[in-house]
């Protein structure tokens, strides 16, 4: 899940929300500019479709799936640049023709509509034509995090019963040690040109073609894996309606500030260009960076690994106008000794979700970094992105909040326990509706009957509240995660990991408060008697069986026995307050 925005939810801030309830004229300007592209006779005209018994809008112009998405905008942008990898440049003709191919090669090798078929690599020109590929051949493109360890890839292929895996090396090689791995593997060496690195996709010569499928907007499209509460990661999927109408709510935004640009005497020059520095595997990545950029003519630079110095290389040498990142990766750029090196005035906007700014990076940011205006969105895995977003002044206005509900698609509603909407202003549960939201958690319909209210509200599990004006605000959490620069940590997860050692009793994971990653799991352990291992030999176990960024920052080893409520249940709350004063102390 990708949350932002998480503030204090004191009388303080409560007090700065009221004050800042009025409507902005970028708002006014966006309204408008919404109403003209979503009306009668707009390029983004609405229409509807009924679910949970009532009309949800839906953009009439958005091809009916993926596949036909792709071929319509790759016809439509053609020779113009489309994937930048390194030395390598493919337009968007090259990369569909590819996709064909992948597409080709799977149903050759049984590949059929409905299918999962896990995608297990680095950002990459390989990673993105083997996800069309997978759609274009019916298949469901099942996204697993390239960070996951041999258990992690394991629990989840099994979960979703993928038939085929296509892995680059490093992932190919862990997958390995998933012993009853039922999946066979793909490897595919994307260190090589497209043309070469492809070859294991690729149709035999010999056999008859097999004809790829129709495929459908109700048609399985996705499936991406996100950790909640309870420690078992789960497969969100999404049908092709979903994942197209979510990218054209997403459009909605980048086409009402080109209208404003363009009303304002200031429109884009050139081609648009972004980096592309989140995992693929994460929705932000794979829907408003990715996918839209298909829709916009969008160049995409890859770049497999973050490096704060090559991020302002490239967005200088390849003109990029867009950059979204989590939080830290803007901070790194804006605190970079070398940033006065790079030609950064091409960068038109600097947008983050994952994680919440400070506030006073928000200001930082349209101070220093030369006219590029600050933005913040707000979304989740189950809801293909879509959710909120604060704008550029308005984000300067209200630099704690995650902005209004994303037009024309998005609903935004706060419940309470029952799922019933509170009064405004109060807090509670935020949730969200549209036709981008998800369709069930893969193997799980107890989980996925949680998930929503009746009428058809995602219930995301974050606690806020909306203003006046509709602004979102992010107060709390109610489920046991922890968020590590954008990546959701399940502590029940991690700790079912340390009871997995012979010589742990008791153990309580919570989040530590980091200038960097906005928290870091964090963990108190209590040992059985006689058992030798110290917190260096825990943390080594921990890296053994889950990915990196999930083992522990601190482990601190109890002689007594773990404080417990009445319920019996450890007091988490007593040791995360004592535990982060000692961290601050």
């Amino acid at each position: 899940m990708v949350r932002v925005c998480i503030v204090a939810g004191n009388g303080k801030t409560k007090s700065r929300i009221k004050e800042r309830a009025m409507r902005t004229e970028l708002d006014g300007r966006m309204d408008a500019a919404v109403a003209a592209l979503t009306g009668a006779g707009g390029p983004l005209a609405l229409g509807s479709i009924t679910r949970h018994g009532l009309d949800l809008p839906v953009i009439a112009a958005a091809p009916p799936s993926l596949p036909a998405y792709f071929a319509h905008f790759c016809a439509q942008h053609g020779a113009a640049t489309f994937l930048v990898s390194g030395e390598e440049r493919l337009s968007f003709t090259e990369t569909h023709d590819a996709a064909v191919l992948v597409a080709n090669g799977l149903a050759a090798r049984g590949v059929r509509k409905g299918d999962r078929v896990g995608i297990a690599m680095r950002n990459s020109p390989a990673w993105i034509v083997t996800y069309m590929g997978v759609l274009i051949a019916g298949g469901v493109a099942t996204l697993l995090n390239g960070w996951w360890q041999a258990d992690e890839l394991g629990q989840a292929t099994r979960d979703v019963a993928c038939a085929l895996i296509v892995a680059d090396l490093p992932r190919a090689k862990r997958l390995e040690g998933v012993a009853d791995l039922a999946a066979p593997v793909l490897v595919v060496d994307d260190h090589l040109p497209l043309g070469q690195a492809l070859g294991p996709l690729m149709a035999p010569e010999e056999g008859d073609a097999v004809p790829l499928p129709a495929v459908g907007p109700d048609d399985h499209a996705t499936i991406l894996f996100t950790s909640g509460s309870t420690g078992r990661c789960k497969g969100a999927l999404s049908d092709h309606r979903a994942v197209v109408q979510g990218t054209f709510n997403f459009l909605t935004q980048a086409m009402t500030m080109l209208s404003i640009a363009t009303a304002d005497g200031n429109p884009p020059q050139g081609q648009p260009a972004t980096l592309l520095s989140l995992p693929l595997f994460h929705v932000t990545a794979e829907v408003p960076v990715m996918l839209q950029s298909f829709a916009m003519g969008r160049k995409l630079v890859l770049m497999p690994k973050w490096d704060a110095q090559e991020a302002m290389r490239l967005i200088a040498a390849e003109r990029v106008t867009y950059f979204v990142g989590v939080p830290l990766m803007g901070l790194e750029m804006l605190n970079h000794p070398s940033r006065s090196q790079y030609d950064l005035s091409c960068l038109v906007d600097l947008a983050a979700g994952g994680a919440p700014r400070p506030v006073e990076h928000v200001r930082r940011i349209a101070a220093e970094m030369g006219g590029t205006a600050p933005l913040i969105g707000y979304g989740l895995t189950e809801t293909n992105a879509t959710g909120s977003g604060n704008w550029r002044s308005n984000y300067l206005a209200k630099p704690d909040s995650a902005g209004r509900a994303s037009p024309p698609l998005v609903e935004l509603r706060i419940v309470d326990d029952d799922g019933r909407p509170v009064a405004q202003g109060a807090r509670g549960e935020v949730a969200i509706r549209s036709v981008a939201n998800f369709r069930e958690y893969w193997g799980q319909p107890e989980a996925t009957a949680a998930a929503f209210t009746a009428d058809g509200f995602f219930r995301t599990g974050d606690i806020g509240l909306l203003d006046a004006d509709g602004y979102l605000f992010i107060v709390d959490r109610k489920k046991d995660i922890i968020i590590r620069g954008g990546e959701n940590i399940s502590c029940q997860e991690v700790e079912a990991a340390l009871y997995a050692h012979a010589g742990v009793a008791e153990a309580a994971v919570f989040g530590l408060e980091d200038a960097r990653m906005g928290e870091v799991p964090g963990a108190v352990v209590h040992l059985h008697d006689g058992a030798d291992v110290d917190a260096a030999g825990l943390e080594a176990f921990l890296g053994e069986h889950l990915a990196a960024f999930k083992v522990p920052r601190r482990i601190w080893i109890v002689d007594e026995a773990l404080p417990r409520l009445g319920t019996e249940k450890i007091d988490k709350v007593t040791l995360k307050a004592r535990y982060r004063a000692l961290v601050a102390a």
